[in-house]
């Protein structure tokens, strides 16, 4: 029976606080019972730490919390059995909004108190988010009344003496219009797994149930959906590797299992546990940044951990704890302050020392796991040059015959035979060991080791290995020619005259597979192939950047550049530049013929306009000068068109072009099966 009914004002400094909470104050409504269920928590933990100095000597008994839902009369409770409250403490922490209690409780008992969750004493108000009004019936641990209290989101509040025997709280909201999906038990199972799965007192909803018969029924056992004893908060020396595999499994059910994890145990200078994971990256940019969950004193805060974490530890997966991260004060978002950044230093510290002591100790086992691994190391050592100064020393390459190098190995390896005329030592390496095959074989046979490069993210990450290491630089192996890749000494002389291969020009013109290919001519060796495809490192490079950031449109909008490189020491290209006189020889003689005395007309001309002011130069003379220019780009023309006209029709030509682009995996379809075909007539 109720009696002494009360009314009252909560003390606030204005009427619109109400508003402000139920719009404004939490992030996300659904917040509200995270704060309850901490609440919960907080009035539990405070009962615990009394009964473990003396002052309380009472029974504890079964302290788990309670939440419960109740469709028809449209609310819902969360019940605990803690430390209670009297009416003047109702008056002291209710009424007075953001007087906390749990501040002013561990002032008294900060050196007993169990984890105490509350920083304000806001948490109790988003209740009115989702309620038209809220009930709070209490008792305290002490020898008082219990006591009723009700609010309906006005400054107004009565208060009540119930018929309650038990110490505790409840508190009942009864839920708005707008707000029924918190009476669905799914949405409920899905807040409570959330917010508390990890929190230090049992946590009931419901009963178990179980498959009976073909069919689900309701067992009499307390659901409890917490782990109270998570392995975070656990000391590293109680713990196997098969306890931290099933922490892994209970956090991602559903996730590939780790490479490698971090136990975070620091109590000095600030207090931080936690428990942070490998997975597996895989090259396709597979970036989840929410994965790391963020608890203080085990209730959930947040994923999005960017705040507390350098950039590329949000890679990693994981739980960190700390009741020294400073909060907001709907604990929603992190603030950066000098703990944050501490605790950022040494979450990388940690990282940087755990990835040494395994490449140590397990280099094998290192290396076994470097792929997966890769992603992640390299893109720390490129945003966080603390980062980079530890993991130089066991960041590995690898080459295109599986074999992994420390960057001081591998630059002992190749500084013998890869370093230039210039000094600079020149690393090759490959993104397709089967498209660049022929590369990479050709760049053996000189014995040059060859890198495996392929990433998507290893063109970003070459930059800066070349900013890093000192008189170093990356190319491609199908970036130039073999003899230009890493240039030693003068090129060889060259089988054929400036003439010939002016001439040969224009008859691989006429069978250039499209514009994005120009025909260059190299001094090889006779043994290299006649005719090989390259492409500017620089220019693809740009591309392959621009493509994956998103950005610097003006490179990735760039045509390809690809470069049909002429052999002029090959046989077969010796060959087709002899063929060229006999067949074409007396025609093009006689276009020469008729150049040589325009060219000589022209260049005389020039000299002479060359010695005088431009105002100087008569209408005659430049009318003259561009008669001359136009007879010989006619007869250049002319040339180059019987050139090209003779080269298209020649099966050698578009044979060495289409060994050349099969090569490198550009020839397809059509092309491909023309190929196929002037294969077999060359062969009869």
């Amino acid at each position: 029976m109720e009696t002494n009914k009360q009314q009252g004002t909560i003390q606030v400094t204005s009427e619109n606080i109400f508003p402000i909470i139920k719009k404004f104050l939490y992030s996300d409504h659904e917040i509200f019972l995270r704060e309850l269920i901490s609440n919960a928590v907080d009035a539990t933990q405070k009962l615990k730490t009394l009964a473990s100095i003396g002052e309380y000597k009472g029974e504890l008994g079964d302290l788990t919390i309670r939440i419960s839902i109740d469709k028809k009369k449209k609310t819902l409770t969360v019940s605990d059995r803690g430390i209670g409250m009297t009416a003047k403490e109702i008056d002291k922490f209710i009424n007075q909004i953001a007087f906390s209690g749990a501040e002013e409780f561990l002032k008294k008992y900060k050196n007993d108190a169990h984890a105490i969750i509350g920083h304000f004493g806001l948490g109790f108000y988003s209740s009115f988010m989702v309620s038209d009004r809220v009930d709070i019936i209490t008792k305290s641990y002490k020898r008082a009344k219990a006591v009723k209290w009700s609010c309906n989101g006005s400054p107004e509040y009565s208060l009540e003496e119930p018929d309650r025997t038990d110490r505790g709280t409840d508190v009942v909201l009864h839920l708005d219009k707008d707000s029924t999906d918190f009476l669905k038990e799914d949405k409920i199972l899905e807040l409570l797994n959330k917010y508390s799965r990890f929190l230090p007192i049992p946590i009931a909803f419901g009963k178990e149930k179980e498959w009976k018969d073909g069919k689900e029924v309701t067992t009499g056992k307390d659901r409890i959906i917490n782990n109270t004893e998570p392995a975070w908060t656990k000391k590293p020396a109680d713990l196997k590797e098969e306890d931290y595999a099933a922490f892994y499994r209970e956090l991602y059910p559903m996730a590939e299992a780790p490479l490698f994890h971090i136990h975070l145990n620091v109590d000095y200078p600030f207090n931080l546990t936690g428990i942070l994971y490998f997975p597996k990256i895989r090259n396709n940019w597979e970036v989840q940044k929410n994965k790391i969950q963020l608890y203080s004193n085990q209730v959930f805060v947040t994923d999005s951990v960017e705040g507390i974490v350098p950039d590329f530890l949000t890679l990693l997966h994981g739980v960190l704890d700390s009741p020294d991260i400073p909060l907001n004060v709907s604990r929603s978002f992190l603030q950066s302050d000098q703990n944050v950044k501490k605790i950022s230093a040494h979450i990388t510290k940690k990282v940087a020392d755990r990835l040494k002591d395994i490449f140590t100790k397990e280099r094998d086992k290192f290396e076994e796991k470097w792929d997966d691994l890769k992603l992640f190391i390299n893109y720390g050592m490129m945003s966080e040059e603390k980062f980079w100064d530890k993991a130089k020393d066991f960041a590995l390459l690898k080459n295109t015959e599986d074999k992994y190098f420390t960057y001081e190995e591998y630059k002992e390896l190749i500084k013998g035979e890869q370093t230039d005329k210039e000094g600079q030592l020149v690393y090759l390496y490959s993104t397709d060991t089967e498209a660049q095959f022929s590369y990479i074989q050709a760049a053996k046979d000189r014995g040059y080791d060859v890198l495996l490069m392929d990433g998507q993210f290893d063109v970003h990450y070459l930059n800066h290995l070349e900013q890093k290491l000192d008189k170093s630089r990356f190319v491609r192996v199908d970036a130039d020619v073999i003899e230009n890749l890493i240039p030693k000494k003068e090129k060889k002389s060259s089988a054929l005259s400036e003439e010939q291969t002016a001439q040969l020009k224009p008859v691989f013109n006429g069978q250039l597979p499209g514009s994005a290919y120009s025909v260059v001519f190299e001094s090889l060796d006779e043994k290299d192939y006649p005719v090989l495809i390259t492409q500017s490192e620089w220019t693809r490079r740009m591309k392959e950047m621009s493509e994956l950031s998103g950005g610097m449109d003006f490179y990735r909008d760039l045509p390809d550049n690809l470069n049909v490189v002429i052999n002029t020491n090959h046989p077969l290209v010796i060959q087709l530049a002899e063929k060229v006189k006999e067949e074409l020889g007396a025609e093009i003689d006689k276009i020469e013929q008729q150049l040589k005395p325009l060219q000589e007309d022209l260049e005389s001309l020039n000299k002479l306009i060359g010695k005088k002011k431009e105002e100087e130069v008569s209408q005659e003379e430049k009318d003259r000068r561009d008669d001359l220019q136009k007879q010989i780009d006619q007869l250049n023309k002319e040339r180059d068109e019987k050139l090209k006209s003779w080269g298209k029709e020649k099966k050698q030509v578009g044979q060495m072009i289409d060994l050349a682009l099969l090569a490198t995996n550009r020839l397809t379809g059509q092309a491909l099966s023309e190929f196929v075909k002037r294969s077999i007539d060359l062969l009869q």
